[in-house]
C-alpha cells in the first residue's frame, strides 16, 4: 500500500463511520465479548434479527466488545439520529420489543433499565452520563479504547478511529532503532507476569542474524480469573495486529504468531479476520505502506496446557510439540521457534505500542507511577457486587478498585482476602487495601500483579482451602519435566491437603517451606519456581486460619469440611506406558 492509498482509506474510513454513527439509520450495538455471551447476548441478537426482519426496519446491526461494565451485561446501545447513544444494562429477550417499538420506531425511550448516555446533554434522559459512572469515569483505556465502540470485525471501524496511524508513523518517519527507543523511554514493561521492559527484550534480537525472525504473541491465557487478552481480541483484535506488526519492524523479524489457546473461538476467530482484513487491506505482506518492510501474521493454536505461556514451552507449543519449557541458553532471541531469532510478548503488551509510536513515549510514562507507568487491565471476580473488565491507570490502590471500580463486597460481606497474579500469584489480607497497582510493590508485599487478575473473598472464604485449590491447580497444569516442580507441586499438595483434613503431622509447615525453597531455586521455569509463593503469602496473611487446622483441628468457616483433593498426575509419562509395552511385544 503507497502513501497515497492509504490516505484513500482513511477518508473512506472516516466516511465508513461517519454514515454509521450519525446517519438516518439506526445503529445498534450489542454487547459480545465472552461476558455478554456468558449473559445471553446471542439471544438478544438474534431476538433482534427477527423483530427487524418482521417488521422490515432498516436498522445497522454491530456486534461489539466489552466497555468493562461486565455485571450489567447484556448490555445494549441505540443510537438515532439526533439522539445520545443511550445504554440499556441487562437486556432481556422480552426487553428487545419494546425497545423496538418505543425507540426505534418511535422516539420515546424505554424504562428496561438504561445504563447511561453518551452526547447530546441537551435531552433529558432518565439515567447519568456514562461518564459519570464510576466503572468508566475511573478508567484510562489505551489497550481497551476501542472496545464497547467498534465492530471488532469491521476494520474501517478502527482506522476511522485512528487506527494503523502508529504503523504508518513507524513505516514512514522513524527507523526502527527509534521505535525501540520511544517504547523504551515509554517505561512499558511487559503485562504477562514478569514485567520486564518490553523496548529493551525488543531490544535483543535487533542484532541476531536473519533473515527470518518471529514476534510471537502469547494469548494462551491460562490464569483462573484472568480474561483480559481474550477481552482485547474479543473486542479489538486489530490494535493487537497493529502492536505486532510495529514489533516486527522494530526488531527486523520478518513473521508474527499469535498463539491463542485451543477452544477460544471468540479471540480465534475475530483474530483471523482481523489479519484476512489487515491483508486484503495491504497493511499486512508485501512493502506495507510503500516501504521496504514485509510482515506475515498467522494465528497458532495450544492445546490448554497451563505451562504452554512459558516464552519457550509456547514455541515448542508452536512447533507441534508437547509444551514443555527449554533448556536455557540459548534464549529465544538467539534461537527460537524453528530454531530462528523469536521475541514473545503479551498481548497487552503489543497492544500498548501503536498508541506509544503515535502519541510518543512522553504522553505514556506520564500515565501511572514511578517504574511503573501506563495502566493496568484488571480483571475483578469474586465475591464483588460490580465483576469486570477494567483499564486504570497505574498507582490506583486495591481498595479503589474493590469499593469505587468494583462497588465492594456483594451481599453486605467483610472483605477478608484477595487472590491476585493467578494461581502462582499470592493470598493477601483485608489490610491489602491500601497497596497500589505498582510491580514492584505488589512483589514486595507477597504477591506479584500477574496478568491483572483480582479474586475478592469474604469472611466466607477459608484461606487454607483457597489455598490447596491454588495448590492443587498449578500440580494439575505441571509439565512434569524437571523434578523440583513434577515432585514439589505432589509433596506440597499432599501437605496441604492434610492440614486441611485436620491431619497434619508435626514439622509440616517447616517440610513445606524447605520444598518450596528447592523448587524455587531448582525448577526449570517460573511454574515451580513460584509454586509455593501462595502458601508462603497466605500462611503470612492467615496464620489464624492455619492454626484454626494446625492446632484446634477445625476450620473457622467449614469449608474443609467437603472431599479431599487428590494429587493427579495429568502429564503421562514413560512408565505410565510400560505395561502396554511389554504386553505388545
Amino acid at each position: 500500500m503507497s502513501q497515497s492509498n492509504y490516505q484513500d482509506l482513511q477518508d473512506k474510513s472516516k466516511k465508513h463511520w461517519e454514515e454509521l454513527t450519525n446517519g438516518e439509520v439506526p445503529l445498534i450495538r450489542i454487547g459480545s465479548a465472552m461476558c455478554g455471551h456468558a449473559s445471553g447476548a446471542f439471544r438478544i441478537s438474534n431476538k433482534f434479527k427477527s423483530l427487524i426482519d418482521d417488521k422490515s426496519l432498516e436498522v445497522n446491526l454491530n456486534h461489539v466488545g466489552c466497555l468493562g461494565l461486565c455485571y450489567a451485561e447484556p448490555i445494549v446501545e441505540v443510537k438515532k439520529e439526533n439522539y445520545p447513544r443511550v445504554f440499556f444494562r441487562n437486556v432481556s429477550e422480552d426487553d428487545v420489543e419494546e425497545i423496538i417499538n418505543s425507540y426505534i420506531i418511535g422516539d420515546t425511550i424505554p424504562d428496561v433499565g438504561i445504563l447511561g448516555f453518551l452526547g447530546n446533554d441537551d435531552i433529558n434522559l432518565p439515567a447519568p452520563s456514562l461518564d459519570e459512572i464510576p466503572g468508566i469515569s475511573l478508567q484510562k483505556r489505551i489497550a481497551l479504547r476501542n472496545a464497547g465502540h467498534i465492530d471488532p470485525s469491521d476494520v474501517l471501524q478502527y482506522i476511522a478511529n485512528d487506527g494503523y496511524s502508529g504503523l504508518h508513523k513507524a513505516l514512514t518517519s522513524m527507523e526502527p532503532s527509534d521505535v525501540i527507543d520511544e517504547v523504551k523511554n515509554s517505561g512499558l514493561r511487559g503485562r504477562g507476569g514478569a514485567a520486564f521492559s518490553t523496548g529493551l527484550k525488543w531490544s535483543f534480537m535487533v542484532n541476531s542474524p536473519g533473515p527470518t525472525k518471529y514476534i510471537l504473541c502469547n494469548c494462551e491465557e491460562g490464569d483462573p480469573g484472568a480474561y483480559n487478552d481474550k477481552g482485547i481480541l474479543e473486542s479489538d483484535p486489530y490494535t493487537l495486529i497493529e502492536g505486532l506488526t510495529i514489533a516486527g519492524y522494530a526488531t527486523g523479524a520478518s513473521n508474527g504468531i499469535v498463539f491463542i489457546r485451543h477452544g477460544h473461538d471468540g479471540p480465534i476467530d475475530r483474530t483471523e479476520q482481523a489479519i484476512s482484513q489487515a491483508y486484503e487491506y495491504g497493511l499486512l505482506g508485501k512493502n506495507i505502506f510503500g516501504s521496504d518492510f514485509s510482515f506475515d501474521i498467522e494465528v497458532s493454536l495450544t492445546g490448554e496446557s497451563y505451562v504452554a505461556g512459558e516464552e519457550t514451552a509456547l514455541m515448542e507449543a508452536v512447533e507441534g510439540k508437547r509444551s514443555m519449557p527449554r533448556y536455557r541458553p540459548p534464549f529465544p532471541a538467539a534461537y527460537g521457534v524453528w530454531g530462528k531469532p523469536s521475541t514473545i510478548n503479551n498481548v497487552k503488551s503489543l497492544s500498548y505500542a501503536p498508541e506509544i509510536i503515535s502519541k510518543g513515549s512522553e504522553w505514556f510514562s506520564k500515565i501511572g507511577v514511578e517504574k511503573s507507568t501506563g495502566t493496568a487491565i484488571v480483571c475483578l471476580s469474586g465475591e464483588i457486587n460490580n465483576p469486570g473488565l477494567y483499564e486504570v491507570p497505574m498507582g490506583m490502590t486495591l481498595g479503589q478498585v474493590i469499593d469505587d471500580l468494583g462497588g465492594g463486597i456483594s451481599k453486605n460481606r467483610t472483605l477478608k482476602l484477595l487472590q491476585t497474579g493467578g494461581p502462582l500469584g499470592g493470598v493477601l489480607g483485608p489490610d491489602s487495601k491500601d497497596i497500589h497497582i505498582d510491580f514492584d510493590e505488589m512483589r514486595a508485599a507477597g504477591a506479584i500483579f500477574g496478568s491483572g487478575g483480582i479474586i475478592v473473598g469474604s469472611e466466607t472464604v477459608c484461606a487454607v482451602d483457597l489455598t490447596r485449590v491454588l495448590v492443587a491447580f498449578c500440580q494439575f497444569e505441571s509439565c512434569g519435566k524437571c523434578f523440583p516442580c513434577r515432585l514439589g507441586m505432589e509433596h506440597l499438595l499432599e501437605v496441604i491437603e492434610r492440614i486441611a483434613n485436620f491431619e497434619s503431622e508435626p514439622g509440616d509447615i517447616e517440610l513445606m517451606s524447605s520444598v518450596g525453597k528447592t523448587m524455587e531455586s531448582g525448577s526449570l521455569c517460573g511454574h515451580g519456581q513460584l509454586g509455593f509463593g501462595p502458601i508462603r503469602s497466605a500462611m503470612s496473611h492467615f496464620k489464624a486460619d492455619f492454626d484454626a487446622h494446625l492446632i484446634d483441628k477445625t476450620c473457622p468457616t467449614g469449608s474443609c469440611l467437603n472431599s479431599k483433593i487428590t494429587p493427579k498426575n495429568t502429564r503421562p509419562y514413560a512408565t505410565d506406558y510400560v505395561p502396554e509395552l511389554v504386553k505388545e511385544t
